[in-house]
């Protein structure tokens, strides 16, 4: 059952699915939005790339987070290069995010040659002015805690890094490592977006990571209360 449900078609099949409930699900919700104007300052100024930073459990509702290629710069997603990473590919690309894929282990902690060699693709196209989503505790946690390859990424390319806490009522959370959040229908759902960021060259990269957790941590927490 595991390898049926693994096979190119089903997850192909699984994926639009999903992708027609979430597109359900994000027109029937009511969104607040905070921070936005740090979002719109990043997206005008479309000649230089950047950098989006949100969390794997928020996954399902990533696609909020961006404006069309249309009004801001085209987004790549960085998704490993796992089966559960081809299932969420397949979605991205049905919102028109196309995906820099690293490998089945922790791509952001660069600490492994398919992991290394996503992180230079990411840091050339974010280079070229493209925007690259991140989820910097994937894809295997631990949860909400981020490995260093954000912030290397950021102080390579010199990107401004907007973060986004994101947040729904009702959700259900699936049992796994961290706790994706599923969005309901007719539900209230929330982001807050961070002051935008940027990375130095003489910046500690162990220092920033930790406080570049603790900001997206409270944006998240700010989210939750949102929808409370």
């Amino acid at each position: 059952m595991k390898k049926f449900a693994r096979h190119p078609r089903m997850v192909r099949l699984g994926s639009a699915l999903f992708s027609l409930y979430l597109r359900i699900v994000y027109l029937t919700q009511r969104w607040t939005i905070e921070g936005l104007d740090h979002a719109r300052s990043v997206w005008a100024d479309r000649s230089n790339g950047a950098l989006l930073l949100l969390w794997h459990q928020d996954i399902p509702m990533a696609a909020k987070t961006w404006r069309p290629r249309e009004e801001a710069q085209a987004m790549r997603v960085l998704i490993s290069r796992s089966t559960d990473g081809e299932f969420i590919t397949q979605v991205m690309d049905d919102f028109g995010y196309e995906a820099i894929r690293g490998s089945r282990r922790r791509e952001n902690s660069v600490g492994d040659k398919g992991g290394a060699a996503a992180l230079r693709d990411l840091v050339k196209w974010v280079r070229d002015g493209g925007a690259a989503a991140i989820t910097p505790d994937g894809p295997k946690g631990p949860p909400r805690i981020m490995g260093e390859g954000p912030a290397t990424a950021a102080r390579l390319s010199g990107a401004p890094v907007l973060m986004a806490g994101m947040a729904c009522k009702p959700c259900f959370r699936i049992r796994s490592w961290d706790r994706t959040v599923f969005p309901l229908p007719f539900g209230k759902a929330a982001i807050v977006y961070h002051p935008v960021l940027y990375a130095s060259r003489g910046d500690d990269i162990a220092v920033l990571t930790k406080d570049w957790t603790d900001k997206l941590n409270a944006m998240t927490a700010r989210a939750e209360a949102l929808v409370a």
